[in-house]
């Protein structure tokens, strides 16, 4: 029988899958809050990055999952440079991420989680982010550019596209790099 609490559902074993799976010490976190401090979009989220490590270490996998902070999290590193004690908080999310991906679980935001498929697959398919491939195919992906023709909102942003391009902020084609290859192992 597996040792779990149905009023707060806990999983205490949950961490130490975690930890095992990243190689991320969770359990070294002492809640400074120094990640959410530095994080530019705690704004957006439901609860802060503290609290989902947090929660991670007291075996909340249901709460955590379901959060929509780990699809907000940009992956900056912000979080992981200021931690004191080395936790990877980026990658502790990611992780999540993947976890809510595997398990189906329903994803507060879908056309955040659209983005994220999206961004990780121009990471694999180029080694790298191609601006204009990647608004190109989250735009196709989400609905956003049907809704964008729709409303006539479209022009504005092909003309703030054609502004980044002039100066030189976005370019029309990939650059290439020489390890696309194994970026792409990488990523499976």
């Amino acid at each position: 029988m597996e040792n779990t609490n149905d009023a707060l559902h806990i999983e205490p074993a949950w961490l130490g899958e975690v930890e095992k799976e990243t190689g991320i010490g969770v359990s070294a976190c002492y809640q400074c809050k120094k990640c959410t401090n530095g994080c530019p979009v705690t704004f957006a989220m439901d609860i802060y990055p503290d609290q989902v490590i947090r929660l991670v270490q007291m075996g909340q996998k249901e709460r955590v999952l379901s959060c929509s902070t780990i699809w907000v999290c940009s992956a900056c590193e912000t979080c992981t440079t200021r931690c004191p004690n080395g936790v990877d908080v980026a990658g502790v999310m990611d992780y999540l991420k993947e976890t809510a991906v595997r398990r189906g679980a329903d994803i507060p935001q879908s056309n955040t989680y659209t983005f994220h498929r999206t961004f990780l697959d121009e990471i694999r398919k180029l080694g790298r982010i191609s601006e204009a491939g990647l608004i190109r195919n989250y735009m196709l992906k989400s609905g956003v550019l049907r809704k964008r023709l729709q409303d006539g909102s479209l022009i504005g942003d092909l003309l703030l596209g054609w502004s980044m391009f002039k100066k030189g902020r976005m370019n029309l084609l990939p650059k290439k790099i020489k390890a696309r290859g194994e970026i792409s192992k990488i990523l499976k």
